[in-house]
């Protein structure tokens, strides 16, 4: 379900001779890094999320797909592979493909515990996490779907100095939990701050994407293509001409490239079990960026689609 849309849009351009065979290509130019600000870390901007896609039992043919999407991940020079406890199989399934494709040390992981825990249920959660992944340390470990203002980091703070993750991060794709996370980011200033947000809709960059980046956390933006309904505005349409301005060959690259745009951005986490998809995904982390200039330019021309 989750690539339906795309595929769609896609296989409709491409029939009209408006997608480029190279949408696809994997080029030799490296993929961007960007600085996790309190860390110094330098993470590729272009990752994966695993809702949905990674949510599966007992498909072997999923599970190549999935072990490919990894692979494709990893040598088209990406590391992020964002999971979570509560995404049903998708954990456990991650686990396995590191494990299976030997990339684990490739590869920066990260996973989530819900914020409503307590002391007791997080620490259980980040055991279960551990032994689903198949690993005994994380590279970034996030409270998933904050909505108290008075949430603490102190215990992922903890776990940082034990060993069992190297970051900490908070994280929402709920916009009713906006008013929620502003006082968290002020008073706590987490490492990582995971937040919904695309050209579809900016309603994070009036108060968080600011306030994220004077905290000095390192900014995930999760939903990128809003749970495909951009693909679904966009079928029959050709791409417009400004794209090829910014190296863009495939929608989805000119909408993850206006999220990596952004200042306060440091790497974007669509999902996908295509393997193409994600060189394609991966293709928007190299090229031209739209400045502030190009940026109103696309939003201008969204408001017409």
């Amino acid at each position: 379900m989750s690539d339906l849309s795309r595929r769609t849009v896609l296989a409709t351009t491409a029939a009209a001779g408006l997608l480029p065979h190279a949408a696809f290509a994997q080029t030799g130019t490296p993929i961007l890094k960007r600085k996790v600000p309190q860390t110094g870390f330098l993470l590729p901007v272009v990752g994966i999320g695993t809702s949905q896609v990674f949510e599966f039992e007992n498909d072997p043919a999923k599970l190549d797909e999935r072990k490919q999407v990894i692979h494709n991940l990893v040598a088209g020079g990406g590391s992020l592979v964002d999971t979570a406890a509560g995404y049903g199989t998708a954990e456990a399934n991650v686990g396995i493909v590191s494990a299976v494709t030997g990339l684990r040390a490739k590869l920066f992981l990260a996973t989530k515990f819900s914020s409503r825990d307590s002391r007791e249920e997080a620490e259980a959660e980040l055991k279960q996490s551990f032994q689903r992944l198949k690993t005994n340390t994380v590279d970034l470990q996030q409270a998933w779907n904050v909505t108290n203002p008075n949430f603490s980091t102190a215990q992922m703070k903890e776990w940082k100095a034990a060993g069992h993750c190297k970051h900490y991060g908070i994280t929402s794709s709920n916009d009713g939990a906006y008013d929620a996370l502003a006082p968290v980011l002020k008073r706590e200033r987490p490492e990582f701050f995971q937040i919904n947000y695309s050209l579809g809709d900016r309603d994070a960059e009036k108060v968080l994407l600011p306030l994220a980046m004077d905290s000095g956390a390192a900014v995930l933006t999760n939903l990128p293509f809003g749970r495909n309904s951009m693909f679904r505005r966009v079928q029959g349409k050709p791409m417009p001409d400004f794209a090829k301005e910014i190296d863009c060959t495939s929608w989805a690259q000119l909408f993850l490239k206006y999220n990596l745009s952004h200042p306060a951005v440091t790497a974007v986490i669509p999902g996908t079990d295509k393997p193409e998809y994600m060189l394609d995904n991966l293709n928007a982390g190299r090229g031209r960026m739209p400045d502030a200039a190009f940026r109103r330019r696309i939003e201008a021309w969204w408001e017409t689609v």
